[in-house]
């Protein structure tokens, strides 16, 4: 049996401007190779816990293993060279062009005043190639639609080269083109053996791409497991605190939001 990846062990969380624990008790694992999708509504903690697996804050309590060892024991250096994030969006406060910004994925690798060399740009070449952004290299980040900068966000997260990929919302500011554009990516990753975890509120994109799925809600992880065993009415309703139909059509999974609007 292949050994977890990742290990949250009853974590909790507390942020210090606040008494209520933003995580409750959270636990699951990640096997390597794997698509996970943190699936449940806004306010439900996903993008909290994101950031606890990256290692930005340390759990109030409960443990974090990446390859069966703590979290707290990597250097920052060691976790950024193995674990990558790409956020909802960034504020760039300088007109970097693609390249030299998806060229900062490199820093893990290079000391305080070393400069990318040879092979950091191939590295950032591929990474852009692999999102389908070549055409946009020499674009300042600015002029970029938000489609458009969301894939140099992964593609800088690409560059890092990490095991494990985090995202936080992929597709929610995308088109359903840019969306399924964005899932083709993550289905190459995933098949050329990164593991893949992703925050979401869609349930319909999270299966179309995932086979693990981590249920919240407030905080509280209320179900987790296989795609088939846990994407079900009865869960999703109980996730998302409104009555909800799983209808499968040609194949896919189409969610049904089945609750009445009062006027």
């Amino acid at each position: 049996m292949t050994s977890a990846i990742l290990q949250v062990n009853a974590i909790t969380f507390t942020y210090n401007t606040t008494n209520q624990a933003a995580l409750n008790k959270v636990t699951f694992e990640i096997c390597p190779g794997s698509v996970t999708a943190i699936l449940g509504p806004n306010g439900a903690g996903k993008t909290t816990l994101l950031h606890l697996l990256l290692g930005l804050h340390p759990p109030t309590s409960g443990s974090i293993l990446l390859n069966e060892k703590p979290l707290k024991q990597y250097t920052r250096h060691e976790l950024s060279q193995r674990i990558g994030l790409v956020p909802q969006t960034e504020y760039v406060p300088f007109a970097y062009n693609v390249l030299e910004y998806v060229i900062l994925g490199r820093a893990p690798y290079l000391g305080p005043l070393d400069m990318p060399g040879d092979e950091d740009l191939r590295i950032a070449h591929d990474a852009i190639r692999e999102v389908g952004i070549s055409h946009l290299e020499s674009r300042v980040i600015p002029e970029l639609s938000g489609g458009e900068l969301q894939l140099v966000l992964l593609a800088r997260a690409l560059c890092q080269q990490p095991a494990v990929l985090l995202l936080d919302e992929p597709t929610s500011h995308l088109d359903l083109a840019n969306r399924n554009h964005t899932l083709r990516i993550l289905d190459r990753l995933r098949r050329n053996g990164t593991t893949i975890i992703f925050s979401t509120h869609d349930p319909e994109a999270a299966a179309l791409i995932a086979d693990h799925l981590v249920l919240m809600r407030a905080g509280e992880v209320l179900d987790s497991g296989d795609l088939d065993q846990v994407f079900t009415s009865e869960i999703l309703s109980r996730v998302y605190g409104t009555t909800v139909e799983v209808v499968p059509i040609n194949g896919l999974r189409v969610v049904k939001s089945m609750g009445r609007l009062e006027a």
